[in-house]
């Protein structure tokens, strides 16, 4: 039988999305912090439902990561949305004994420890597995599984290092720079989903097959976004680096300053996009030009190109830049803050920002599910659980009476 099939009378309804195109998936998230996380939460979203195990001091490290208000992490309540919440200290035999009891109840487990350390507290493979055969088990961390780096610790600006990814970032004549956000851990977060999604399809087809163990190294799927960069090196002996704003890829497109100092971010690097930036400029004759007319020219000569446009920006106020590059179908944005995001008119009409049902600030702001699919319009989940918040409920499902789960919490082991 499916686990999803398994005391389904029992089982409180989850505060993730029905209906949706993981329905009927069960997810234990014991990760901590952000990537793995992320992970669950983005599945929560497509309608699976998502318990989040934590440890009964509520310790995780996200719990006291910014944004935090009165003591309120606002970090944890939309990172890990639409989830039960549970504790359970698995290092404790009777943690781990009982975390095996929940097990046979799940699809996925979701974990981001140190690689070795599931295998420290008993709790390896083979153990799963025989808890549980069918059991994906996603293991995202900073390095893999293997390999000599395998047990270092990782957070996100480490592997974006490691992985090439901040070489990019910066201006030319300066040092490397880390964006002031955790990208690496959304990056992994994404692959993580994905990883998941494909083993959920795999089960679908396959329902007597094995379970999947994931690894999910985030070093790595960040290089999978750097795709070309390889290739490059070996074939032309080129070392990409840092250009400010600027692309070297491809040209125009570059960041440019108007007279009353808004920062535009403009892309015209196909060839007929390009023509159309210059009849916005009022010179049609840059895209006739030999030095200008192909991309590859473009890029040879994106210098004096790029002070010709920036000198068009600086003589004009955004208002007048935009119409005409609006005018022109030329693809452009004034660099948004996260209050323009919120004001933003298309923004608004897409529904970008929802609301979360919160029990300590009634709702709160955050993004929305993404991608939409048609015949599924998910209401917005409510914002993260409590610590053990859920506690009753998930374990009162698999026969754990309210006297046992009592004397576990006096123990320290819920």
């Amino acid at each position: 039988m499916h686990p999803s099939e398994r005391n389904s009378a029992q089982r409180t309804p989850s505060d993730s999305p029905q209906g949706g195109p993981l329905r009927g998936v069960r997810i234990l998230d014991m990760a901590t912090v952000v990537a793995a996380p992320f992970s669950a939460t983005l599945c929560g979203d497509m309608g699976a439902e998502v318990v989040k195990l934590e440890l009964p001091d509520g310790s995780d490290p996200l719990r006291g990561l910014a944004p935090v208000k009165d003591d309120l992490s606002l970090y944890w309540k939309v990172t890990n949305r639409g989830k039960q919440g549970i504790s359970l200290d698995v290092r404790t035999p009777e943690g781990r004994a009982l975390f095996l009891r929940l097990l046979p109840e799940f699809d996925v487990l979701v974990e981001n420890f140190r690689t070795g350390t599931l295998d420290r507290w008993g709790l390896d493979i083979a153990t799963l597995h025989r808890a549980n055969p069918r059991l994906t088990v996603l293991r995202l961390t900073g390095f893999g599984q293997t390999g000599p780096y395998a047990a270092n610790p990782g957070f996100a600006r480490i592997f974006e290092a490691m992985s090439g990814f901040t070489n990019l970032c910066g201006e030319a004549a300066g040092g490397p720079m880390h964006m002031n956000y955790p990208i690496g851990d959304m990056v992994a977060g994404l692959f993580g989903a994905f990883s998941i999604a494909t083993a959920i399809a795999e089960a679908r087809g396959a329902p007597e097959g094995p379970g999947r163990e994931i690894d999910l190294s985030a070093t790595e799927a960040l290089l999978r976004l750097l795709e070309p960069l390889a290739v490059e090196y070996e074939q032309l002996g080129q070392v990409r680096g840092r250009s400010g704003n600027r692309a070297t890829y491809t040209a125009p497109s570059n960041m440019y300053r108007t007279a009353d100092n808004q920062w535009v971010s403009l892309v015209a690097s196909s060839d007929v996009t390009f023509r159309r930036l210059a009849k916005a400029m009022d010179r049609p004759d840059l895209a006739e030009s030999a030095d200008y007319r192909r991309n590859p020219d473009r890029i040879r000569n994106i210098g004096p190109l790029d002070d010709l446009i920036v000198a068009w920006f600086a003589a004009q106020p955004y208002d007048a830049i935009a119409a005409a590059l609006k005018a022109h179908e030329v693809p452009f944005s004034k660099v948004f803050t996260i209050a323009d995001v919120i004001d933003d008119p298309h923004l608004k009409a897409r529904e970008a920002i929802v609301r979360l049902e919160d029990a300590d600030l009634g709702t709160i702001p955050a993004p929305c599910v993404v991608p939409r699919f048609s015949g599924y319009q998910p209401q917005p989940p409510r914002s993260g659980p409590a610590t053990g918040e859920h506690n009753a409920a998930v374990y009162g499902a698999i026969g754990v009476t309210a006297a046992d789960l009592a004397a576990l919490k006096s123990a320290g082991v819920v």
